[in-house]
This record gives C-alpha cells, structure tokens and sequence, in this order.
C-alpha cells in the first residue's frame, strides 16, 4: 500500500516511523514532512492545508490511505474532498472535525447529551463577558472558539486574568476569527489527563490514558502551549476508571455525534480532568494528540495500518489492543522564547549520538546547508521506553542532555506528578 500521512510535526513523524513499520506499507509519503521524516519517508512539498493540491499528489500517485495528523485540514474539509474523489482517508469529516473546530458547538453538544463537563457559558461581546466573570468565582478559565495551535485556553487563577483574557480574544482579538466568540467556564480540579480512542462510528477501541504537559515550564507554570511532553500509561487511572470514561463520554461522544447527522471516523481524543465528582471533560480534540501520539506509538505492539483501514471502512472490531509492558515518555525540547517569539535556523548538534534505544521525533526541523535546524518552536520529541516510567523519562533525559542547538528549552519534570 502507498501511504500518505498530512502534516510536518512530531505527531506526524510518529505516525510515519509507525506505519512504515507495517508489512502492508510498501510506499509512505509525508507532505510537507521536515528533516527527521525526510529520512524514513518520502517528503513532498506540499502544506497541509493545500488540501487541493493533496488531492491531486494522492491522484496522481494512486495513494492508497491518507491519514490527517493536524486538525486545521480536518475542520477545512480534507476528509470530505478526498472521500468525494473516491480515496480512502483517515480523519472524520468537516461536519464531525467541528468538535475541535468549535470549542463552542463541542460544549453545547455535551449539555444536549448529558456527557460531564464544566459549566460554562458563551459569549460573542466583551461587556457581556466580563460582567459574567465578576459574578463568577475565580479560578476560571477563558477559551477561544476556533482553533489556535493549543494556545487559545486561558486558565485564569485570578478574576483579573480572565477580564484580561476576555479582552484579549473580544476586544483585542489576538485569535482572529477563532476568539469571536469565547466560553468561560468554571475550572475543573484534580487529575488531567488524556485518552484517545480510535472509531468507526459505531465501535470505540480505546489506547492508553496518556499525560500532557501544556505549560511552557516546570511545575505547570507560564502559558500553555502545543505540549511540551506527555507519557503513557498514566498510573492513577485504573481499568474501572477508564471503563466509566468509555461508558459515559466516549460512547455517548460518538451516539451524539451520529445523532446530529455527523458521524466520526478517525481517532477521537478526549482531554480529562478526574475530578471528585467523576471524569468530566476538559476538550474534545478529532485527531492524534501532540506529544501523545509519540510514546502511545512507541508502546502499541501491533500493527497501526489494519487498525486504521477497519476505521476508515467501517469494520472495527471492538477489543482490547496489545501494547508493550512497561511505560514510554516523550520530552520536547523547544526554541527559547516559545510559545512566544523565538528564532529559527539554529544548527542541532548530538543527534547521531543518541542512543539507539531513544526516538527522537522531529517536530520543527529542516535541512539547511547540509544540516539539521530549528525551523518550530516544538523542535524535536525525544521518547524513550522502559520497563517502568522512571527508568522511560531518565533515558529521555540523558538524551535531552546530549543535544544541544542555541536557545534550547525543556521541562525537567515531565512525568514527575506520577
């Protein structure tokens, strides 16, 4: 089969190293790709969001699957353009995406259908908005509508913060068009954390609850960014935990989903928080998580391809998948000054002195002059598997430390709340 995987980050580049593993993978194609992709896949020009211009490369080079790692071309259409023409394609349609496209259509599809989340409520104006947070109790957390690379959540711990929020989106609008609009809603405490599962629209198989880390720096302080690690499994949540999140989000996600006359294939990820009252949802996301997909795919055991191809032509058995024992942790190493500004072209030493046992996934990276440089704020993804998670997170970080490019940034505490 010719596969051809959209995107150019750390997801994409772990779902490249994955698929090319299958026997049924005879060509993979990445487009655009960057400089660790380039060397286990062919990388092709061509933005992810050129979502003509995919169509024809996949015509023309008769691609057998297509598989969406970003969610921007998912909420334009991509998995309806490519369905229209005849092509098999992973990813659920613009109609479905919209539950990360629309932070606003996912919550007010939650309150129709009784699956647990926060209060919340919407606003398109600042005065509006504003006054609801001073009748509010802070902490509080302020989210843009649309998409905004994962940095459009406020979470204010002070009233101040989430005026200064709402200002930013409505009245200054730093988002465009993704903050006309903003839900504020009532911050959730207790554990977060993540679980993907992968549908056809009717079955749900679900992988292992995962662990991000939004903020910039340790001790989740700073401001939230792509992600700036993640591991697998998370040890706090038992089969009886994840069983109550398949009965009472996950499942019903995709009953409503169908029932609003837009069914979902594809991987649906749900943000967490386990909170005293039972696991209520954060955010839906209709794609891999970033950096999550990078240890899940490193601890799934079996073949990722026949998984996707039952999902894409509605046959998935559901079933428990076979992973491999132990823990996998991912730690990204970013651009100094990111999820701000931050500069680019900065030449990556140590590379080739990793050990052969760490993945290092590429994130923002690019040829240049015969070398490897930062072209992203996410750089590189260094994952690790080990029998246990801290013997995973302490191959990470040895590895971590023999890289080097200028400006070079990373948490020291990926993994530590478990």
């Amino acid at each position: 089969m010719r596969i051809l995987v959209v995107g150019g980050g750390g997801r994409e580049h772990a779902l490249v190293w994955k698929l090319a593993q299958s026997p049924l993978a005879e060509e993979v194609y990445c487009a655009p790709g960057n400089a660790g992709i380039a060397q286990e896949a062919t990388c092709v020009p061509v933005a992810a969001d050129d979502i003509k211009a995919l169509l024809e490369f996949a015509q023309k080079m008769a691609i057998d699957l297509t598989v969406v790692g970003p969610e921007a071309p998912l909420v334009a259409g991509i998995a309806d353009a490519f369905a229209g023409a005849g092509l098999k394609i992973f990813g659920p349609t613009q109609a479905a995406a919209a539950i990360e496209g629309s932070k606003v259509w996912a919550k007010e599809l939650m309150a129709k259908y009784g699956i647990p989340t926060a209060r919340f409520a919407v606003f398109d104006a600042l005065e509006p908005a504003q006054e609801y947070i001073r009748q509010q109790k802070a902490p509080l957390v302020v989210k843009a509508d649309g998409l905004a690379a994962g940095k459009g959540v406020i979470v204010a711990r002070e009233e101040r913060e989430a005026l200064e929020a709402a200002e930013a989106m409505l009245g200054r609008g730093i988002f465009g068009a993704a903050g006309r609009r903003i839900v504020v809603e009532e911050c959730l405490q207790g554990e977060e954390v993540s679980v993907l599962a992968l549908t056809d629209g009717e079955a749900v198989v679900s992988l292992l609850p995962a662990r991000d880390h939004k903020r910039a720096f340790d001790g989740d302080q700073g401001p939230n960014t792509g992600g700036m690690g993640a591991y697998a499994p998370v040890s706090f949540v038992e089969p009886e935990t994840l069983a109550v999140i398949e009965e009472r989000i996950l499942k019903p996600a995709i009953r409503a989903l169908a029932a609003e006359g837009r069914p979902y294939r594809g991987v649906l990820y749900a943000g967490l928080m386990l909170t005293a009252d039972g696991p209520k949802v954060l955010e839906f996301n209709c794609r891999f998580g970033d950096p999550e997909a990078q240890p899940l795919l490193m601890l799934l055991s079996e073949d990722l391809l026949p998984l996707m191809l039952e999902v894409v032509e509605g046959n998935l058995r559901p079933r428990s998948l076979n992973w491999y024992p132990g823990a996998a942790a991912c730690v990204v190493l970013a651009s100094g000054g990111y999820p701000g500004s931050y500069e680019t072209g900065k030449p990556i030493c140590g590379l080739e002195a990793v050990p052969p046992e760490v993945k290092v996934f590429h994130a923002g990276t690019a040829w240049r002059g015969g070398q490897v440089v930062t072209s992203g704020g996410r750089v590189l993804g260094v994952t690790a598997r080990a029998g246990d998670l801290s013997a995973a997170l302490a191959k990470a970080y040895e590895a971590c430390e023999i890289i080097s490019f200028a400006g070079k940034h990373y948490r020291k505490d990926i993994g530590g709340r478990s």
